[in-house]
């Protein structure tokens, strides 16, 4: 479990396959800042792009750690796949602020970035949702992008044709202190991000979806 408060910036510096198939994955090599690794311990989850891993192998003395990802995993997920600066955050403890919101690490889906400018002292970054994810989106609602918690200020749903269903566009704005802390300072037009829909959206969900009321039990 993770809050979307990134808790450092990485760089995945090397890259490896598991196999000579296409059915086998990868295994990443991370370097992070310096002293990031001190508190973590092999088999601990961390959050990349807002993507759950378990470290694998540590190095801590070179302030470098592997994960093994899977062909699903590179599936349903972008910004993996090769070398680059990516946010980082190591799993929520009992005791820890919450300053985010709940988060889980499973991306739920692949946004596109529509529109990234500054506006005033602060920047406005727009995003294309699938439309699976569309209900889930809500005006002041969370959302989870690269593994930043996000507020949403704007969503507009976008109109389909007879054979293909839209999605919808969010509007977010970043304080520059956002910009700066993670990797979303690096995102232009046409990016590709991970988006994890709030937690508790896929509970009220399921609840609306069963309505029936239980039978009660026969004495």
């Amino acid at each position: 479990m993770f809050t979307g408060i990134i808790t450092g910036l990485g760089r995945i510096v090397a890259i490896h396959s598991q196999g000579s198939s296409s059915d086998h994955g990868k295994r990443l090599t991370i370097e992070t800042p310096a002293g990031y690794l001190n508190d973590v311990a092999l088999g601990d989850s961390i959050a990349l792009n807002g993507a759950c891993m378990t470290a694998t192998k540590l190095d801590a003395a070179n302030n470098r750690f592997s994960i093994d990802i899977s062909v699903e995993s590179l599936a349903k997920t972008c910004g993996l796949a090769e070398p680059g600066i990516i946010n980082l955050e190591k799993a929520l403890r009992a005791h820890d602020r919450l300053g985010g919101h709940m988060v889980s690490g499973h991306v739920d889906g692949i946004g596109s970035v529509t529109h990234f400018a500054q506006v005033g002292e602060s920047w406005e970054l727009r995003i294309g949702a699938p439309q699976e994810l569309g209900k889930y989106l809500a005006y002041k609602g969370s959302i989870t992008v690269n593994g930043v918690s996000l507020t949403v200020n704007r969503v507009t749903d976008l109109a389909g044709d007879t054979v293909n269903a839209a999605g919808c566009e969010i509007s977010i704005n970043l304080i520059p202190h956002t910009v700066q802390s993670t990797a979303l300072g690096q995102l232009a037009q046409g990016a590709q991000v991970n988006l994890e829909i709030d937690l508790i959206a896929r509970y009220v969900e399921r609840m609306l979806q069963n309505t029936s009321t239980p039978k009660q039990a026969s004495s």
